[in-house]
């Protein structure tokens, strides 16, 4: 039985993660039994990513991971990123991206050379594929760091919103003795968030007068 897990990955809350439920229904239309579906809304840069850590520690050997893009699976730096597909290989998995390796790649009956001709050609589309995602993140930070420096000179950028709700959720998981790694998690946040806010709410509190 061919097996797979989907892995679907948004920057944001705002945008919609459901665009990329087509890659379920064409692994199905394979012949892939769906073993999991596995859903984050943070930025391919980071690696503590928590559905991206469970579906690892799902694979099984023989499991092939089925991604829309490779920027879903990574937009970090390509030894980092690199080392991210090591480690799903390292489960005896394989990795599915359209126009990188195709299904129909994976199962090819190609023995002798020719097999590891394809398999060298995988293995450097797959290099320039998490390359071109990496440049491509790299270039829109560019952009939004061009546009942010030019709105401040026309004194029209006031920064990024606080978002008081998280805020919140992390303040009372600190006050409820939750470590900064569970509280991250909990909040749904990364751990440098957690400790700027702790932070602030600590500066805060002591400059309060003490009654």
């Amino acid at each position: 039985m061919k097996v797979a897990r989907i892995y679907m990955r948004v920057s944001t809350k705002e945008q919609d993660i459901r665009r990329q439920d087509a890659i379920t229904e064409s692994a199905r239309q394979a012949g892939y039994y769906i073993a999991g579906v596995y859903r984050d809304t943070q930025s391919g840069v980071r690696y503590d990513r928590p559905e991206l850590l469970r579906m690892i520690e799902d694979l099984q050997a023989g499991d092939v991971v089925i991604a829309e893009s490779m920027d879903r699976i990574s937009r970090g730096p390509l030894v980092e990123a690199e080392q991210l597909v090591a480690k799903i290989r390292s489960k005896g998995a394989r990795l599915a991206v359209p126009g990188v390796v195709d299904l129909t790649d994976l199962s090819s009956s190609t023995e002798g050379v020719a097999k590891v001709i394809l398999e060298q050609m995988q293995e450097l589309l797959l290099k320039v594929a998490l390359q071109l995602a990496r440049d491509d993140w790299e270039n829109r930070r560019e952009r939004q760091q061009q546009g942010i420096r030019l709105a401040q000179k026309e004194g029209k950028y006031k920064g990024r919103r606080a978002d008081k709700v998280l805020h919140a959720r992390i303040v009372a998981l600190r006050k409820a003795g939750q470590t900064i790694a569970e509280t991250a998690r909990l909040a749904g946040c990364s751990e440098a968030q957690v400790k700027r806010v702790w932070a602030a709410h600590r500066a805060e509190f002591q400059t309060l007068p003490q009654s």
